[in-house]
């Protein structure tokens, strides 16, 4: 059996929920592997739980799409309600009997991320054990396995790196960087790594994914604080926090989240960036980059490089390299909309 995937709200390979943590239940049910796709691709009304579950699909028999297998992990015993709310989302399974299972108390995010392979991109090796090799001449990166997103082994991680890579490697100089949505602290670093004079900003919605890139700070060098070369961490719904337009405007934003905040928060990411200003977007599938670098063209950025990725499926994930147009200044609340959560329909959440 190998694991294929986990996803978040809107279907997008992107983070396993915190709800896999102490005292967690484990609900199993065959599934086929389309039905396992569609689940993952729209978890339908599971998003709406308090907190959604975590799934995990994977092969039940090696190479045969009509053998997989389903496990939703839930925070405490989920209701006999819920358990067939997720059976009738596989018609296949809808005579199985469900198996459920109170898991120990430990952190399954880190033990289903533990052993996974070092990944290379651009100039960066970024592994998730201390103890694994890195070839020379190589950026070493540590990140633990743990409760936030951006480990390096999606593609949309790895597509960030290859595009800052490529940025330092064409002659990109930046001052001030503002990673959105920074996860594991990771695209921050690695900023910083290229360019380590600049005043860089890194926030997420999440307050324990804040706490999780303050540790990997430490383990990867890189100093917390206000100054050059330093990181500056906050907790923040998009932008809509007083640090990160305090030190506005950014030379160079990055946003690794998921197609729908992308596009509802384009206004307030223009209005951060400096004119002439370099953001790069991911998160985002090939069949959602055009409603993307639409919002975005809408705001006076162009596209001017493009990066794509491709999972195990098939699945094209492009990463984005867009430049603010000069006549767009920073300074024109008017298109901004700082409270923006990160919401449009049809495009998920974050």
């Amino acid at each position: 059996m190998r694991l294929l995937r986990c996803t978040q709200l809107d279907g997008q390979t992107i983070a396993w929920n915190a709800a896999c943590m102490a005292q967690s239940w484990k609900l199993t049910l065959p599934c086929t592997r389309a039905e396992a796709e569609a689940i993952t691709d729209d978890m339908g009304a599971l998003a709406l739980l308090e907190p959604p579950p975590a799934l995990m699909t994977s092969e039940a028999e090696e190479d045969n799409p009509s053998r997989w297998q389903l496990h939703a992990y839930f925070e405490g015993k989920p209701a006999r309600a819920t358990i067939k709310l997720v059976q009738s989302m596989l018609p296949s399974a809808a005579d199985a009997k469900p198996q459920l299972e109170r898991l120990p108390d430990e952190d399954w995010v880190s033990i289903s991320q533990q052993g996974m392979e070092p990944v290379v991109a651009g100039r960066f090796h970024v592994r998730n054990r201390a103890e694994d090799m890195v070839p020379g001449g190589l950026v070493p990166l540590l990140i633990p396995a743990g409760r936030a997103f951006g480990t390096g082994q999606h593609q949309t991680t790895s597509g960030c790196l290859a595009m800052l890579d490529r940025c330092r490697n064409i002659g990109e100089r930046f001052g001030a960087i503002a990673d959105i949505g920074t996860g594991t602290g990771l695209l921050a670093f690695a900023a910083l790594h290229l360019w380590p004079r600049a005043y860089a900003t890194a926030s997420d919605i999440d307050p324990a994914a804040v706490d999780v890139s303050a540790q990997n700070a430490a383990l990867n060098g890189v100093a917390l604080g206000f100054g050059r070369g330093e990181l500056a961490l906050c907790a923040a719904p998009g932008v809509d926090h007083p640090l990160i337009q305090a030190r506005a405007p950014y030379e160079l934003v990055i946003a690794n989240i998921l197609a729908g905040p992308l596009i509802e928060l384009a206004p307030a990411l223009c209005a951060i960036l400096a004119e002439g200003g370099t953001l790069i977007l991911a998160g985002l599938l090939d069949e959602q980059a055009d409603a993307v670098t639409y919002a975005y063209r809408a705001q006076g950025l162009r596209l001017v490089d493009r990066i794509e990725a491709d999972d195990t499926q098939g699945r094209h994930w492009p990463t984005l390299r867009l430049r603010k147009r000069p006549a767009i200044g920073w300074k024109r609340p008017r298109r901004a909309d700082f409270g923006a959560h990160g919401e449009a329909p049809g495009f998920g959440s974050w």
